[in-house]
């Protein structure tokens, strides 16, 4: 198992809150995607893919169409993808990512939290070198696919020569490059392989020790700045605790 799928099963991370505020946050990402490319999701492979994640987290069709109808209207706002990153207590390093409308408000709102907890934000780029960014997928495996073959095929596209598979779900997971997303989502439609899930996230390649007070306070500084609206997901370098 390579390090991106230790890290993600141990820490056994949360992308989201509870259901509203998950589905407050996929629909920022619909109406990112549908400015950009339509709302058709046959014609759109970014939104078609935000769909899929949506309907993994349980998001009623319903709540995605009025999504999709909501980001053609004349009022709607228009979402910006912003990364902020810095060090918070202990040293532990901090990657957000948000989507807003304001910037003004949004990079106020993250500074007072590591301000709270007396943490540094940082300019962006900065922490880049502590983190990899991925693009993940998840497909239902098929009768007789033999992956092997089918991680041989991506080997273009960046794909992580090691895969997790959750034998209950009957589901495979696939690390690539992020550049390289449309294509390994494309390639797998090709296949015929029905996907679950597709996303982006940071894997941090160098996890600092932390005693269970120093976590406590690490949790508590990302649960506050979680439940922001604007943010979408938070990520640090701290070591994830032993089950």
């Amino acid at each position: 198992m390579g390090r991106a799928f230790e890290y993600r099963k141990a820490t056994k991370l949360k992308r989201w809150g509870h259901m509203a505020r998950t589905f407050t946050k996929i629909g920022k990402q619909i109406a990112i995607a549908v400015k950009a490319g339509g709302p058709e999701p046959e014609n759109n492979p970014h939104l078609r893919a935000i769909i899929q994640t949506a309907k993994r987290e349980n998001m009623p069709n319903a709540n995605i169409e009025r999504a999709i109808k909501n980001a053609l209207g004349k009022d709607q706002k228009d979402f910006k993808e912003v990364t902020y990153e810095g060090y918070g207590p202990h040293g532990i390093a901090i990657f957000v990512d948000a989507a807003t409308d304001n910037t003004t408000r949004t990079v106020a709102n993250v500074r007072a939290v590591f301000n709270k907890f007396s943490g540094n934000l940082g300019t962006q780029g900065s922490l880049s070198f502590l983190f990899d960014q991925k693009c993940v997928f998840t497909f239902k495996k098929k009768d007789g696919l033999n992956m092997d073959d089918l991680i041989l095929e991506f080997i273009d596209f960046g794909v992580d020569d090691e895969y997790d598979e959750d034998e209950e779900s009957g589901e495979i997971t696939i690390y690539g490059e992020p550049t390289s997303f449309s294509d390994i989502q494309k390639h797998l439609e090709g296949m015929g392989l029905e996907v679950t899930g597709a996303e982006f996230t940071r894997i941090p390649n160098d996890l600092k020790d932390v005693t269970p007070e120093q976590r406590e306070t690490i949790n508590k500084m990302v649960d506050l700045l979680e439940d922001d609206d604007d943010v979408q997901n938070v990520y640090t370098n701290m070591k994830p605790e032993e089950a």
